[in-house]
């Protein structure tokens, strides 16, 4: 019998962290979270990191445990998630898995492959001399499928996986089987909801705490290059906070940019025939199908 998986999908600020708190609370439940940002710690604001007080009690694992000067890997986080799954199911609760970084996922549950590729120094110095937009229109032409799941700013990434694809062609692959027994729910709303919450998320960030979130970040000596990879949100932000950009500006570029990453996501996520799709007006029909899929 595999290790049964509760896995909670949909785009950016679609409410997967409410839902998967809401569902842990019902099915004494411990959220994994899933996103490449919120491992490191003090970036919390601009990650939409859930707050002590939207967690309710509920254990989240894979929080906050990277310095920012550090590079947490996908590797990494499959070795954490694995661990995390096998000690809430030892401890008799349900993992539930909740954020965005759906390549993460997918190679955590095994939908997906990581190629063992050792590092090419002479193919890497080339990729590294061109721009973000470069190695992103060059991934998205070799590998669609991979470019919807990364940031176009994260050169690193970038390079990474024009690395790997250049050694083996495209990833992932899908493998023939899954590591678990998995129940993908997704929270569907139309676009006017995500610009909606998208901009509400924003005009909290014109705040004092994501100030000062940004002044930390900047204290930590890190290259423009590194601070890029933490999301726009902070290239966005740290701009505002210099006076580049006003409030107003600082919004707008928020809903674009975010609006994009969920057309992304909603892309990869096209690719999974198992989601369960579900209207804001329907959530609550959730815990039938994963009281049914428990005793399945």
């Amino acid at each position: 019998m595999k290790d049964k998986v509760l896995v909670i999908v949909g785009s950016t600020a679609s409410g997967k962290t409410g839902l998967a708190v809401e569902l842990a609370m019902q099915f004494n439940g411990e959220v994994i979270s899933a996103d490449s940002r919120q491992v490191y710690r003090g970036l919390d604001i601009g990650t939409a990191k859930a707050t002590p007080g939207e967690m309710q009690g509920i254990p989240h694992h894979c929080l906050d445990v990277a310095n920012v000067d550090e590079v947490y890997t996908a590797k990494d986080f499959v070795e954490a998630g694995q661990a995390a799954i096998a000690d809430i199911t030892t401890r008799g609760n349900l993992p539930i898995i909740a954020g965005g970084t759906f390549f993460y996922v997918d190679l955590l549950l095994g939908r997906a492959t990581m190629p063992e590729v050792p590092p090419n120094q002479t193919l890497r110095t080339e990729l590294e001399a061109m721009s973000a937009a470069e190695l992103f229109a060059e991934l998205r032409e070799r590998d669609s499928a991979r470019a919807a799941t990364i940031d176009p700013n994260n050169k690193r990434r970038l390079v990474r996986a024009l690395e790997i694809i250049a050694a083996v062609g495209r990833v992932p692959e899908i493998p023939s089987e899954e590591r678990y027994d998995t129940l993908w729910i997704g929270i569907e709303r139309s676009r006017e909801e995500i610009r909606g919450r998208i901009e509400k998320r924003a005009q909290q960030w014109l705040s004092a705490d994501f100030k000062n979130e940004i002044a930390w970040l900047l204290e930590q000596n890190l290259s423009p290059e590194r601070i890029a990879e933490f999301g726009f949100e902070y290239s966005i932000g740290i701009a505002w906070y210099r006076g580049e950009l006003n409030d107003e500006e600082f919004v707008e570029q928020i809903i674009a940019k975010n609006w994009q990453y969920a057309k992304r996501q909603l892309q990869w996520l096209k690719r999974n025939e198992n989601i369960h799709w579900l209207t804001p007006d329907k959530l609550d029909t959730a815990p039938v199908m994963v009281t049914n899929w428990l005793q399945g």
